[in-house]
């Protein structure tokens, strides 16, 4: 009986021995079967990602337009404030050339008052456009002279007129060009200094202007800046890449007229906010040096 016993215990311990051992000797094969399969999926999904990109690249070159140079501009160090005197001669740019078809629909006659005209300055030139207005004690409307409050004027009644008189294409309001534009002013620069003719193989339908810097190529704005277009009032020459520095100061400017408001109150706050973290850790060192430096002495009793 004690024979038989013993001999079904050992049959079942060979049998749990040889499970184990059979399990053992899998687990690394899954293992590294599992660690090539990762391997592999990963080396799929990076290649096919490189190509994608390297293919959406090389297709959506043209239709996104060359990438504009960076330019160091006065105003785009994190200290830096606006060249105002570049603001206002950008200004007249945009008076005198840009004005004609596009608008500059959040920008205020005040706006401009101290920063690169006088209040009398843009009072008079407020006053060279008339405003629609009222109604009056008739209840009838009527033309006034215009007010450092009102917004400068479009050049255009409404879309459907500018559309008529571009040959279908509508000229964006200038406000936040520099914001709705990748490159911001040196994008603008870029595109009013880019006017070559098309190389060869590509080809411009009629009415429409080559510049490698504009979506597309195709743009149905002409180049509008020559030398000596405008004559400065400082006597500064005026030059193309001239005016095109200016004017786009003055764009980025319009875009962000709170730039050098912000700039300074983020210098003030910083300097704030230092001289408090550093007041924090003395106090904070004043009032723990004592207690973390103490020494307690257990005196027990004789």
């Amino acid at each position: 009986m004690f024979s038989r016993i013993a001999s079904q215990t050992a049959r079942r311990s060979v049998k749990q021995f040889s499970m184990q051992t059979r399990l053992a000797s899998t687990k690394p094969t899954v293992a590294s079967h599992s660690k090539q399969i990762t391997g592999v999926t990963a080396g799929i999904i990076g290649a096919t990602a490189l190509t994608y990109m390297y293919v959406d690249a090389s297709a959506n070159l043209a239709d996104e337009g060359l990438h504009p140079p960076t330019h160091p501009w006065p105003h785009s160090g994190p200290l830096d404030t606006f060249d105002h005197a570049s603001i206002r001669r950008g200004y007249q740019v945009y008076r005198e050339v840009c004005s004609a078809c596009h608008s500059l629909d959040r920008i205020a006659w005040r706006n401009l008052i101290d920063v690169s005209h006088t209040e009398d300055e843009v009072k008079a030139m407020a006053e060279e456009h008339e405003y629609e207005d009222g109604p009056d004690d008739n209840g009838e409307m009527f033309m006034r002279p215009g007010k450092p409050a009102d917004y400068m004027p479009t050049a255009y009644a409404n879309e459907e007129a500018a559309r008529a008189a571009n040959a279908g294409a509508l000229p964006p309001d200038l406000s936040l060009i520099t914001k709705a534009r990748h490159g911001g002013e040196d994008y603008v620069f870029a595109l009013l200094t880019g006017y070559v003719d098309a190389p060869g193989g590509v080809e411009v339908r009629e009415g429409l202007n080559y510049n490698p810097y504009f979506p597309g190529g195709a743009i149905a704005m002409a180049r509008t800046l020559f030398d000596g277009v405008v004559e400065y009032e400082d006597g500064t020459p005026a030059t193309t890449s001239q005016m095109a520095k200016d004017v786009s100061t003055f764009l980025a400017w319009a875009a962000e007229p709170e730039h050098d408001d912000r700039k300074k109150m983020g210098l003030k706050a910083t300097i704030i906010l230092t001289s408090l973290t550093v007041l924090s850790i003395y106090l904070k060192r004043f009032k723990w040096a004592p207690i973390k430096t103490r020494k307690i002495v257990y005196s027990p009793p004789k």
